[in-house]
């Protein structure tokens, strides 16, 4: 298939897609037109839940497979929306709708690329894509699900890169901070305001929230810079102005850099304060590919710069390096009236195309 064809098929997508909700968890609607585009081009898929997969038309089992992953759910649309969120609405060189930009350009621009490649022969790399679910709420049943298949002979097992399609106007994301949410719960005594009672846990919470607000971990990665720590919320149950709370809970943001596991950071963190601290979860892990790996340098061949993501994606539940890259600005992801540039998606169709033939 040529650009053209290419590039004219993956807007049509795309529209498709704009035009049918596809909220986390809601997805259905959405696999079921991955699947429909996939069979139009002759190409068999598969689904599991709400997640689409299909293989290179001759895969090879003993061959290593190259990943190619992106996400059709979306959040839902900002109130400041001006246009219809689930109108497809091109304007002056730019797709409006939601998702458009995070991240179902980037999405229809592998399913483009992992077109172009599906039915040659003799590839280094299988090439394995995923079109998968709730990765805006990073959930347990979108690219973890796939990646949990354990059955004999599964690409799943076989994966020792990916690229994960997200809005980075095509430049080269090499790393990624992790993600560890806390729920912090500080305690005191019950006691009335007017006397001298009780032991108020929201100053003793304050104290742990200035540890939180001033600790600076000592290493810094080269790629990602700090670890970075915010308390994003605090509050006590007590409804009474004259009551001292007993107990006070309050949520950190942890954006965690490849210099730290979780359960390193969870140590330190241990060692300086007072307050009883439960993770949410385990599972967001810092990501990262290597500069020297034949997918950046090819990326870096093309002019592409590379750089580390504060953000998290579905790179972080995948087990091998991952090179995070796609069209679209991540500034304008979640925004009102979201839109991508037309010119976008051709170039990022273009540039996965000429990255993957110095690979694969």
């Amino acid at each position: 298939m040529n650009i053209v064809q290419l590039y004219d098929d993956a807007v049509g997508l795309l529209k498709n897609l704009i035009s049918t909700p596809s909220f986390s968890k809601e997805e259905e609607a959405t696999a079921g037109i991955i699947e429909q585009f996939l069979s139009s081009k002759n190409i068999p898929s598969k689904r599991l839940l709400n997640n689409v997969w299909a293989v290179n038309k001759y895969y090879d089992a003993v061959k290593p497979t190259l990943l190619l992953n992106s996400h059709h759910d979306t959040v839902k649309p900002n109130p400041q929306y001006t246009k219809d969120p689930f109108t497809p609405i091109v304007e002056d060189g730019k797709l409006f709708g939601l998702g458009s930009n995070d991240a179902g350009g980037c999405l229809v621009s592998l399913i483009a690329a992992f077109l172009y490649f599906y039915d040659k022969k003799n590839l280094h790399y299988n090439i394995l894509l995923t079109a998968t679910a709730e990765e805006e709420i990073s959930g347990t049943n979108g690219i973890e699900k796939l990646l949990n298949m354990q059955q004999q002979g599964s690409p799943f097992n076989k994966i020792i890169v990916a690229i994960v399609g997200e809005p980075t106007l095509m430049n080269l994301a090499i790393a990624e901070k992790g993600l560890l949410v806390l729920d912090a719960e500080a305690h005191g005594k019950s006691g009335h305001a007017a006397r001298e009672e009780g032991e108020n846990a929201i100053y003793k919470a304050m104290k742990d929230i200035e540890w939180f607000s001033t600790y600076r971990f000592p290493k810094i990665s080269t790629t990602l810079g700090p670890v970075k720590m915010s308390v994003t919320s605090i509050c006590t149950e007590n409804k009474a102005h004259n009551v001292v709370p007993a107990v006070c809970n309050f949520v950190v943001d942890i954006r965690i850099t490849d210099e730290y596991t979780h359960e390193e950071i969870m140590q330190i963190i241990s060692q300086h304060v007072q307050s009883t601290i439960q993770p949410r979860s385990m599972r967001l892990r810092s990501s990262k590919i290597d500069k020297t790996h034949p997918l950046v340098q090819a990326g870096i061949s093309l002019g592409k710069k590379t750089y580390g993501s504060p953000t998290t994606s579905d790179a972080a539940l995948i087990h091998a390096p991952v090179l995070k890259c796609g069209p679209g600005d991540s500034a304008r992801s979640h925004s009102a009236d979201e839109f991508i540039y037309l010119d976008e998606i051709k170039n990022g169709i273009e540039t996965y195309i000429k990255i993957l033939e110095q690979i694969v």
